[in-house]
């Protein structure tokens, strides 16, 4: 197979490294110093900085070179930049292969998932998604790790699981596109909420608290989007939870640490080279709970903190002051 990943970030790098294993790999990156840096020295030190790639890995800032041969294409690129790559590397991709998202987030303004604008941008290709509690640095230190591979058609999902499958890097076939893709985006904005739990020294109590309850708020839109309850107690939605919510590591956790310490998100934002896609995908949240009517309160609060109109302080308060309801209820 040739592979070819669109996005030279620390995900996007990652997947191509693991597919370089097996598969003759192309990464992507709009950057001439990240191409150099992948080429002569086998390395990505603008987001892995200290971690070897392969030397059969090799990277382009030619995106029709990149991805004119190919026979499966991995888009990394942020929810923001995701359709402009895309369409740009449209004409020069061969018809009916697969494009697999990496992108775990909402289109602004339309609302869409990323399959959904790959089945705009290039339709007649199958669309799915990789997702799941996969920290990029812990793979590329060879801790084990699992992933879903969500597309409707399941002998594609075997086609590419056997691409992208190692020992210690499992990938599992699911079918329900909607809930992987809506557990992996929501779960961002829940990891802010949990972050500014940290930073706030509210303890592990509230952390836990927080953690579930927005799970419980994840799963009911999910659900009302027309995904599937138990895909968000899976590896998409729990698994991928817990380590955005827990893991130093997550750049979610770590924006919502900053704020609760009383940081802007101004200057937060301005030392980070990674994309923390919770911040864009709160107010998106937020449009998409009116449009279904569902009340989600923690994502609420996040984008009031995100918008300026909160303070972490009192986006807490405010969630200790709602009257508690039965378990399955919103706060």
């Amino acid at each position: 197979m040739n592979v070819t990943v669109l996005g030279a970030g620390s995900w996007g790098t990652t997947v191509a490294a693991v597919a370089s294993r097996r598969n003759d790999t192309v990464l992507w990156a709009r950057s001439a110093d990240t191409v150099a840096d992948v080429n002569t020295n086998h390395a990505n030190s603008a987001y892995l900085a200290g971690w070897e790639l392969p030397r059969g890995l090799r990277a382009t800032a030619d995106l029709e070179e990149a991805v004119a041969t190919c026979d499966v294409l991995v888009v990394g690129v942020p929810s923001h930049g995701f359709r402009e790559v895309l369409v740009q590397a449209a004409p020069h991709i061969r018809p009916w292969i697969p494009v697999v998202s990496l992108t775990k987030g909402f289109e602004r303004g339309t609302l869409l998932r990323m399959t959904e604008v790959i089945k705009e941008v290039v339709p007649g290709h199958p669309a799915a998604a990789l997702t799941g509690p996969n920290l990029a640095k812990e793979i590329m230190q060879g801790l084990a790790a699992a992933s879903v591979l969500a597309t409707p058609d399941m002998a594609v999902a075997s086609q590419l699981q056997e691409v992208l499958h190692r020992p210690m890097f499992r990938i599992y076939k699911h079918h329900d596109v909607i809930g992987c893709e809506v557990a992996g985006a929501l779960k961002n904005v829940i990891a802010i909420a949990a972050g500014m739990a940290e930073g706030l020294s509210a303890g592990d109590n509230t952390r836990a608290a927080v953690i579930s309850r927005g799970l419980s708020e994840l799963m009911r839109l999910g659900v009302a989007m027309g995904g599937e309850p138990t895909t968000f107690s899976g590896l998409a939605g729990m698994g991928d939870l817990i380590a955005t919510c827990m893991s130093p590591l997550s750049r979610n956790r770590y924006v919502g640490e900053q704020l609760g310490k009383g940081r802007t998100l101004e200057e937060i934002l301005a030392e980070m080279t990674m994309v923390a896609e919770g911040v864009k995908t709160a107010e998106t949240v937020v449009h998409l709970a009116e449009r279904y009517g569902i009340s989600m309160p923690i994502c609420a609060s996040i984008h009031g903190v995100i918008t300026g109109s909160l303070s972490a302080y009192d986006a807490y308060a405010g969630l200790l002051l709602a009257r508690p309801g039965h378990e399955d209820e919103p706060m």
